[in-house]
């Protein structure tokens, strides 16, 4: 969720994305210092957008369609991923820059067909900045369904957390599955950083969230977050996966993709052999929310 390298980039918006920085400057995210940050040799760099808070780079294959772009302040990425031959797509963490998302998709002649939420806090799905202790909003998946007639995918752990979407709201669980066009997507649940973090696996390629990112891991002192949880989503749930699954992260902390085997071999928060050890680097048991 939270990051030191945060960075304030030109908008109309500057005033409150420094507002947030200097609230957030101390709670860092877990990021080592000193991990070489390679560049996967199939990684798609992200290229200036035309859009204020935005880079972009899409996947070119003819099975997939699949656009990253980092939006808001903390260096959010966003995704949108589908079937380029039926024009369908969903949309990952839509939060930020509701605008931005759209119109990228009506642009490349995609429909959005649904929202698909990795975890819930208000970077990732907008929302109140009440709990940050300031005034607000970020615009999220409310400014998004007022835009698009699309259905909100969320783990059940953390169905409380999205009030009044009413029968857009679809709840999932573990190996939950969706259809876009002619891909399936399957969720994958990795709690840890928060009770309902999850990921979703579509065509060999994983998207994160803030479970998984390139040389770290997400924090596991955040009220909800479980650091038990955690070690077992990184070195069992994916360290499971083929070695071969390209890796897109739900924040710009290390880069725009790698892939899982370079994670397991490189990343030290995937090679603790013990849950023990793991715990005396995370710290201790589940922090339980006010």
């Amino acid at each position: 969720m939270w990051s030191h390298a945060l960075k304030v980039k030109s908008s109309r918006n500057s005033r409150l994305a420094a507002s947030i920085i200097r609230r957030v400057r101390n709670r860092s995210a877990i990021l080592p210092r000193r991990y070489p940050r390679g560049r996967h040799r199939d990684e798609v760099p992200c290229s200036p957008g035309r859009w204020t808070w935005s880079t972009m780079g899409g996947v070119p294959d003819d099975a997939i369609y699949l656009e990253q772009m980092e939006l808001g302040p903390m260096q959010n990425f966003v995704y949108l991923v589908g079937d380029p031959q039926a024009r369908e797509c969903v949309v990952v963490d839509p939060a930020w820059e509701i605008d931005t998302i759209v119109d990228t998709a009506q642009a490349r002649g995609m429909t959005i067909t649904g929202a698909l939420v990795t975890h819930t806090h208000q970077d990732h799905v907008g929302g109140s900045l009440e709990s940050w202790g300031m005034p607000g909003r970020i615009p999220g998946v409310e400014e998004l369904l007022a835009r698009v007639k699309a259905k909100v995918y969320v783990h059940k752990a953390e169905r409380e957390f999205l009030k009044g979407l009413g029968s857009d709201l679809v709840k999932v669980d573990n190996h939950s599955t969706l259809r876009i066009g002619r891909l399936t997507l399957t969720f994958l649940h990795t709690p840890g950083h928060t009770p309902g973090s999850q990921c979703f696996l579509i065509d060999g390629r994983l998207v994160s969230g803030d479970t998984l990112f390139i040389g770290s891991c997400g924090r596991t002192d955040l009220p909800g977050s479980d650091p038990t949880e955690m070690y077992y989503s990184l070195t069992q749930r994916l360290g499971a996966l083929p070695d071969s699954t390209i890796l897109f992260p739900g924040h710009n902390y290390g880069g725009p993709s790698s892939t899982i085997g370079d994670e397991k071999r490189g990343n030290p928060f995937m090679r603790f052999a013990a849950l023990g050890d793991f715990l005396r680097v995370m710290g201790g048991g589940r922090i339980v929310a006010p």
